[in-house]
């Protein structure tokens, strides 16, 4: 295997990035053909590949791994696994949106958590953010620009997110210029989808105090159904996704009036 110059001297999180991506293509991987391909030795790898298995990334063999089924409700840390590229993507199209004195939504997500390093490292003077989940609060608790609004809520540890009744009620007192909704699922008939109800409820309260609704998701979330429906199509006003969108699925999402950005 000719070794590409990109894959040498990669960060430990990119490699394993890379490997997840390799397995999503491939459905298994060796030992010996990732040492080879990102020139580091078995030891590595075999650690690499340990971590993802803990993390739930991928099924650990003898000698390699394997695509573990895809979870539709995975933890966190797997999530910001894969698709990175794109949803740095994504989340730079979404910044771009965000004006001066602005109260926006986040709502959890790895996605969103990628506009909030945006917001960290931009020149905005003042800006309201809502938010129900603790990595991304924690990513802007020090950003001296933002004013920082969190609900209360039970903590669901597979998403770092707040959520329920208290969180509801919370919401429901504060309005909103613009919600940024992250997705597990987008189906172009149907809407906006998780698999997790009270997240769900918790979503469909945002979307009532807000102005605008921008769904960011990559576009392995098209074309995808789940169990809790969060908005139908006729309540979101934009997506931003990635390139590979599906071009039928975009194009029907137009047709219903959606704005659709593809990053």
């Amino acid at each position: 295997m000719i070794l590409e110059p990109a894959e040498r001297n990669l960060l430990i999180e990119e490699r394993r990035r890379r490997i997840c991506d390799l397995l999503r293509e491939r459905g298994r991987v060796t030992v010996e053909a990732l040492a080879t391909r990102f020139g580091t030795s078995q030891v590595t790898i075999r650690a690499d590949l340990s971590a993802l298995d803990s993390l739930g990334a991928l099924t650990r063999t003898h000698g390699g791994a394997l695509r573990r089924t895809e979870d539709m409700d995975q933890p966190l840390g797997v999530k910001q696994l894969q698709h990175h590229a794109e949803k740095v993507r994504i989340a730079v199209a979404a910044f771009a949106l965000i004006r001066e004195g602005e109260t926006i939504i986040l709502d959890s997500g790895t996605t969103t958590a990628e506009i909030a390093r945006c917001i960290r490292l931009s020149d905005l003077n003042s800006i309201n953010v809502i938010t129900n989940a603790l990595n991304i609060a924690a990513l802007l608790v020090d950003v001296p620009s933002v004013r920082l609004i969190m609900p209360g809520g039970i903590l669901r540890r597979e998403s770092n997110s707040l959520s329920g009744h208290m969180a509801e009620a919370a919401m429901a007192n504060l309005q909103a210029d613009r919600l940024y909704l992250g997705a597990d699922g987008l189906d172009p008939e149907i809407g906006v989808m998780t698999p997790h109800l009270p997240e769900a409820e918790l979503n469909a309260q945002m979307i009532r105090i807000s102005r605008q609704v921008v769904v960011v998701a990559d576009s392995s979330k098209l074309m995808r159904r789940n169990i809790s429906l969060i908005a139908k199509v006729e309540q979101i006003h934009m997506l931003i996704t990635d390139r590979a969108a599906p071009a039928q699925a975009v194009e029907e999402l137009r047709q219903r009036g959606v704005e659709v950005t593809l990053a």
